[in-house]
């Protein structure tokens, strides 16, 4: 009699199926434990200064997120696919130096300039992928290769001043409120739900996800790892260049260092998030949490009057703690011990 796959109940439970359930598992606890150290972060701030802990702070805090959010989603994906963006840094202040240099102050052409640099942007992305895929270069030497190449165009097209300023339309959008909550947050807001759907919940995420856990298995399946990991890099610089015309509108102006603050902190921002390093495993909610966490960090550092190398060095302990913590082996571990406590 040959055994069935289902039973009476429903189809059985597979090995794989109880690994993915505990990985699952594992991802949401650590997407929740990573918000719950940024509420516990904010609340413990008052203890620097009475004005921490409060709305307006946590208002600044979302809002000067948004930026890292923005960029760290685009290096989410291709961390996820076994990749890592380095010219990130570039396409923010290509980004940013293009949007005024070619806006000059002024709205008109905003509805097809700003789409043209996005498509630069991507097309510049696109370039990565495929030195990445076509050809094996290291994603960290190819895209850091880039990124000296973007950033060289950059400092001969402005000749080391970039001039020009953002669209006023722009300009005001980064000033303007909607129901008392600044209008970037509320950009914020909306770019993590189309971001959540598209990295967990859509066919363009699950394809990436099992790029990143198998691409021999994914190529057996029919998936185009090359086409996807590609993809991954264009949208990363498409992101990155959003970022940066952001970030010429808050400031009313570009420089061409403006990237450099946002290359290592949205790394840091996708694997404190509980994504892994090595591919195949991120969740986007993750990363907006440790984008609040280090954006939280970096203002209750700047508040105390910390020297620049000190701040970094504390930086850099408290992700090395966060890393520690959010570990899955750290979750297995407990769950462990709870089931333990269960049975005793």
């Amino acid at each position: 009699m040959t055994q069935s796959s289902e039973t009476m109940d429903g189809p059985a439970t597979t090995p794989q199926d109880t690994r993915r359930a505990q990985r699952l598992s594992s991802t949401s606890v650590a997407v929740i434990a990573i918000y719950g150290l940024v509420v516990a972060m904010i609340l413990l701030s008052r203890a620097v200064s009475p004005a921490f802990g409060g709305l307006s702070q946590v208002e600044t805090i979302f809002y000067l997120a948004a930026f890292l959010v923005f960029c760290a989603f685009g290096q989410g994906l291709v961390i996820l696919v076994r990749g890592l963006d380095l010219s990130i840094a570039s396409l923010i202040t290509l980004g940013g130096v293009l949007s005024t240099a070619l806006m000059a102050g002024s709205n008109d052409g905003l509805f097809y300039i700003l789409p043209a640099i996005l498509l630069a942007c991507a097309l510049i992305g696109v370039v990565s992928g495929i030195g990445v895929t076509f050809f094996a270069i290291p994603p960290f030497i190819m895209t850091m290769a880039v990124g000296i190449i973007v950033y060289s165009l950059c400092l001969g097209f402005t000749q080391g001043t970039p001039r020009g300023f953002p669209s006023p339309l722009l300009r005001d959008l980064m000033q303007a409120r909607l129901l008392a909550i600044p209008a970037p947050i509320w950009l914020l807001l909306a770019f993590v739900a189309v971001g959540t759907v598209l990295q967990g919940y859509s066919a363009f995420g699950r394809k990436l996800n099992a790029v990143g856990n198998n691409p021999e298995a994914a190529y057996v399946a029919g998936l185009s790892a090359r086409t996807l990991t590609i993809s991954a890099y264009a949208v990363s610089a498409a992101c990155a260049g959003l970022t940066g015309i952001l970030l010429a509108a808050y400031a009313n102006g570009a420089t061409l260092r403006m990237g450099d603050d946002y290359l290592l902190p949205s790394i840091a921002a996708v694997v404190v998030g509980g994504s892994s390093i090595l591919g195949g495993r991120g969740s986007f909610l993750g990363t907006v949490g440790g984008a609040l966490l280090l954006t939280t960090l970096a203002t209750i550092l700047s508040a105390l009057g910390i020297g620049q190398g000190w701040k970094t060095i504390l930086e850099g302990l408290v992700i090395l703690v966060a890393l520690i913590v959010l570990r899955e082996q750290v979750f297995d571990a407990l769950q462990a011990g709870l089931r333990g406590l269960k049975k005793g």
